[in-house]
């Protein structure tokens, strides 16, 4: 009997295993949900019969769907090595990867996803370029730094190649019980009598102030912090608001020690991207490493959506 299965098959069953449901594995294989859905109904029009759970969330596998996600296991590692070593052999994998973060909170994801590089590409010297960056793309300019994560994308930048990562919400942090948690959202005014609490970084850098007060007029009092848990205690104790995003602060918001609202009826949305120098952008180690973050913040992070 003729085999159906690709490649691109195996993937989609890790997909779905590693995202937990079908939307999510879209993000990760950059499809969208129908062409996926589509894609799964042929094979299992095939065998005649279904390879998981449609209501179960997390996803679910049959038996049959079961033992095409064990083959997948077997092959799709011995693919990826089989890759890097010709990518090897071709252009060299021995480089470094020194990289510069303007975002406070980017550990949380970024250091699982160094993790997994260094497993996958050992010979790359994997580096961060110590202490907040206000200006990291301006490091690679000065060939200090081969990549730097960046919340705004520049089209405009000479020599500099920008790799999409995700979006996410930036959510109000509010003291529990605080009277502006029974409106449906804050708006720019809300914050005019509060102190805002924020990172000691430039307005600019501040989504918030750059998106939502500043347009207004609204100036309110400010106070910093370095640290995300010194922000979140201050507000708390109800020493004023802050605006942090949304996968950074769950856990606390989980456990009760802040509450959170929505900014504006739509949300207030951030966005991450990696930058590199565009003479190392094809490099095939640089790729992974994009692809790894890409994945590995879909898996770990809550509410993020693949760009």
């Amino acid at each position: 009997m003729a085999s159906p299965l690709e490649l691109r098959h195996l993937k989609t069953f890790h997909a779905l295993r590693e995202a937990g449901n079908l939307s999510r594995a879209a993000q990760l294989l950059n499809l969208t949900q129908s062409a996926l859905s589509y894609q799964i109904k042929l094979i299992e029009d095939h065998y005649g019969t279904p390879l998981f759970e449609r209501k179960s969330n997390p996803v679910a596998f049959t038996v049959a769907g079961q033992r095409l996600l064990r083959l997948a296991d077997a092959v799709l590692p011995q693919v990826d090595e089989a890759e890097r070593d010709v990518s090897r052999l071709v252009s060299g994998a021995a480089g470094a990867l020194r990289i510069a973060v303007e975002c406070h909170t980017c550990f949380d994801w970024l250091m699982p996803a160094m993790d997994a590089f260094r497993a996958r590409w050992p010979e790359v010297e994997l580096d961060i370029v110590s202490g907040f960056q206000a200006d990291p793309v301006g490091l690679l300019h000065q060939d200090r730094a081969e990549l730097a994560i960046v919340s705004e994308l520049d089209s405009a930048e000479a020599g500099v190649t920008f790799h999409p990562l995700f979006s996410f919400e930036i959510v109000a942090l509010l003291p529990n019980g605080h009277a502006l948690l029974g409106k449906p959202w804050l708006d720019a005014q809300d914050f005019a009598d509060q102190t805002l609490i924020t990172y000691p970084v430039p307005d600019e850098m501040l989504d918030l102030v750059r998106r939502v007060l500043q347009p207004a007029g609204v100036a309110p009092p400010r106070r910093t912090s370095e640290l995300t848990v010194a922000m979140l205690q201050l507000v708390a104790s109800q020493r004023g608001f802050a605006a942090l995003p949304l996968w950074a602060v769950k856990g606390y918001l989980d456990r009760g020690y802040v509450a959170s609202q929505r900014i504006g009826a739509d949300g207030l949305t951030g966005r991450l991207y990696a930058a590199t120098p565009a003479r190392l952008a094809g490099l095939p180690y640089v790729a992974d490493f994009v692809r790894v973050m890409r994945e590995t913040s879909l898996r770990t992070l809550g509410g993020v959506t693949l760009l």
